[in-house]
């Protein structure tokens, strides 16, 4: 494909995106669709459509309007690229520029500049302080790609060497000793020995630093009460614990007994009436505004309403008080979110501790992308 054709592309995708389509399942469809794309093509459309998505509002001013066409046409003008050399009325390509889109556009301007909601942007601005500038600016850009090293199967040193000669690069983090961030070769990574073998799993480094914050001992029995795909289950099984997994929505966790067949952990999956007893450790990743993950769910941050985010904290709430009820005497109860809102971290660990004085905060840990990787917060509990 020709870069004017993967701009038509990216445009279509992103008009169906604005209709309300999901991004990812429309960058599927589109796939599918499109026989004559390689993987190259397919590569390059998706990281325009993400990158615009990204940057959605300086983009809708620097194209004038919101449509998927305006939108490509600010990102061309944003990269500096001569939009005329793209929307060229070439075949398969946009239509050429009008007179009147060549007038159009303007440089943006406060929350534009930012790329966020304006309320989102009033929020962050009182909770992150200072940092608020960069830790914006941070998520206008794409996300790193983390792996976490099964330690049941490999150090990290041979997971690394292993990797590379797949093709796949990688460098360790001195914050995480399970950490590696790929720097060049992650199309190849889901063929190569280390994925294959279970020496290596899709991660972050903010939920690798958190789960390696949570004290537990081989034997031990832990809860991940918001399982979802198993990634903190898989993690905390790879430590010798004794893993349950559960998620009211069972179907989200349809991948984790090949995941954990791969990485030789032997994770229990709780019946249909939920997790029964008490653990030494419970993990309640709870449903949040995801606003921390906003680089590789950019959509997301257009839908979110000031609605819908109370419902989530309400929500929250409701899974903290459940959670409590399987934690043994002594044992911890790890509140996660990957959110940047106070509203969802710190304001919902003190309305438990509140409620539930035979709790106390062991510790906490609040990350951003200036800290960490992604946005994500872990308050420890100890009954």
């Amino acid at each position: 494909m020709t870069p004017s054709a993967r701009a038509a592309a990216a445009i279509q995708i992103l008009d169906a995106i604005n209709a309300g389509a999901p991004a990812e399942a429309q960058l599927t469809r589109w796939a599918r669709a499109s026989r004559f794309a390689g993987s190259g093509d397919r590569a390059a459309v998706r990281d325009l459509v993400y990158q615009t998505l990204r940057r959605r509002r300086s983009h809708a001013a620097l194209g004038g309007g919101d449509s998927g066409r305006a939108l490509i046409l600010g990102a061309l003008r944003e990269a500096g690229t001569d939009p005329a050399t793209i929307l060229d009325g070439s075949r398969h390509g946009p239509a050429p520029l009008t007179a009147q889109e060549l007038k159009a556009g303007r440089p943006p301007s406060g929350a534009e500049a930012s790329d966020l909601p304006d309320w989102i942007s009033l929020r962050l601005q009182q909770d992150l302080g200072p940092d608020f500038d960069a830790v914006a600016s941070a998520l206008r850009g794409r996300a790193p790609v983390w792996l976490r090293t099964n330690l049941a199967r490999a150090t990290t040193a041979d997971a690394q060497s292993i990797l590379a000669a797949d093709g796949v690069q990688a460098i360790p983090d001195s914050r995480c000793d399970t950490a590696l961030c790929v720097t060049s070769g992650e199309r190849r990574l889901q063929a190569s020995a280390a994925w294959r073998d279970g020496l290596v799993e899709l991660q972050d480094l903010s939920a690798q630093m958190a789960c390696a914050a949570l004290e537990i001992a081989p034997g031990d029995r832990a809860l991940d009460l918001c399982a979802g795909g198993g990634g903190k289950a898989l993690a905390l099984a790879a430590r010798g614990a004794r893993v349950t997994a559960w998620d009211i929505a069972p179907a989200r966790m349809r991948d984790l007994p090949r995941r954990a067949e791969r990485a030789g952990a032997a994770i229990e999956q709780a019946g249909a009436l939920g997790p029964k007893g008490l653990y030494d450790l419970v993990v309640a990743d709870v449903p949040c505004s995801g606003s921390g993950t906003w680089r590789r769910t950019a959509d997301a941050k257009w839908r979110l309403t000031p609605e819908a985010l109370a419902a989530l904290e309400r929500t929250q709430a409701e899974i903290l008080a459940q959670a409590a009820n399987h934690v043994r005497p002594g044992g911890t109860l790890a509140y996660m979110t990957c959110s940047l809102l106070r509203s969802e971290n710190e304001a919902q660990v003190c309305g438990f501790l509140t409620a539930h004085p035979d709790f106390r905060l062991k510790t906490s840990l609040s990350m951003t992308p200036l800290t960490a990787s992604d946005g994500f917060f872990l308050a420890a509990l100890v009954r």
